[in-house]
């Protein structure tokens, strides 16, 4: 952009934000594009989402956390996209060159649910349930036929969010694990990772960790209360691929890599990380770009018949434009990514001097 052109849809003045970065982190960054999206089938309660592309050397990096996230809980994702935008991911190992991955599927009826595992190709399924204290009997159903669309050998997940109290998941995972024929594992049931811990020792359903890994201050916890079969390994909340690397090494338990519901750019940092991780023996969360009404990206990153490739990730200029945010939005992520550079700068200071940090030695 020209000087004194007017900006772009979306496009923030990074002057403005680079008078408020103390610690210079957007120093490498030349671009920063606020973004919206409608997500097709509501998820979480989203029905539209949105974050920022931050560009520099290495191409593009996406942040979009949540908009109930504290800027403390947003900086590690901050972390991320300048990793992606400023460093880059080409340097990583390369264990696999395809990823397989889940089919998603939101909270819709049984018909819709048995139609869209079908026309997937993935064999594996993860299952939003627990929308609500009354829709135990549609996710059941919503289970049920699921297993019929996957057939006898394919694994059903389900994703819970830390909805259950220790009673109700006790009560409930029995029920979706036989209407579901088996479960491979049941993704944080309960938000408390003591609670998760008693739950596995008396059901025999495995159980996932989520954000008892991303949102913890003590992450190492699920470890050493033994408190999960999986870990989920998302890039974003733990603050980059680098980072979650680490953390999966010291977690020491089988892991699988999801996304936050992102555009190809952030999925795009996923398959990084689920390329380089030394052993990836379930199939992953990262076939979500579809679950947006558009993206940035040509081609998106959409899977194929259950895989996805390890190939870049190529912003389209007249997509990006089209998703640009409005003004009101894009005001409020410029007051909001200011609050989070603070919290990020903090955050750089307080692990550098915390030698017991899970990733000391990697600061955000």
């Amino acid at each position: 952009r020209m000087a004194g052109e007017p900006r772009a849809r979306g496009e923030l003045d990074l002057a403005a934000l680079r008078a408020r970065d103390r610690a210079g982190l957007l120093a490498r960054i030349d671009r920063a594009v606020v973004w919206e999206l409608p997500v097709r089938a509501r998820l979480h309660g989203l029905t539209h989402r949105d974050g920022v592309l931050l560009h520099g050397p290495a191409g593009w990096g996406e942040v979009a956390p949540f908009w109930d996230y504290d800027a403390a809980a947003c900086a590690p994702w901050l972390a991320a996209g300048i990793e992606q935008a400023a460093v880059g991911l080409t340097s990583l190992p390369v264990r696999r060159e395809q990823i397989a991955v889940d089919v998603d599927v939101p909270e819709v009826d049984a018909y819709q649910a048995h139609a869209l595992v079908s026309e997937s190709g993935a064999t594996t399924a993860e299952v939003r349930v627990a929308s609500s204290p009354g829709s135990l009997n549609a996710d059941l159903r919503r289970l049920s036929a699921v297993r019929s669309a996957l057939g006898p050998f394919g694994r059903v997940r389900i994703d819970l969010g830390g909805a259950w109290d220790l009673e109700t998941a006790l009560h409930a995972l029995p029920l979706m694990d036989r209407a579901a024929g088996g479960l491979e594992y049941a993704e944080q049931p309960c938000a408390s990772v003591t609670d998760l811990a008693v739950l596995r020792r008396r059901i025999d359903v495995p159980i996932a960790a989520d954000e008892s890994v991303h949102l913890s201050a003590d992450p190492l916890a699920v470890k050493r209360l033994e408190a999960a079969d999986v870990v989920v390994l998302k890039t974003a909340p733990l603050g980059g691929v680098r980072r979650a690397l680490v953390l999966a090494e010291r977690l020491d338990l089988p892991a699988v890599v999801c996304s936050s519901l992102d555009t190809s750019v952030g999925v795009g940092a996923g398959i990084r990380l689920a390329a380089a991780l030394p052993v990836l023996e379930y199939a992953c969360g990262l076939g979500t770009v579809g679950l947006l009404s558009s993206d940035v990206a040509i081609p998106s990153v959409l899977p194929v018949r259950g895989f996805l490739p390890l190939r870049p990730v190529h912003v389209s200029e007249t997509m990006l434009a089209a998703a640009g945010a409005d003004d009101d939005l894009t005001a409020r992520w410029a007051t909001r990514l200011t609050h989070i550079l603070a919290a990020l700068t903090e955050r750089r200071e307080q692990e550098a001097a915390d030698r017991l940090s899970p990733v000391a030695g990697l600061p955000l």
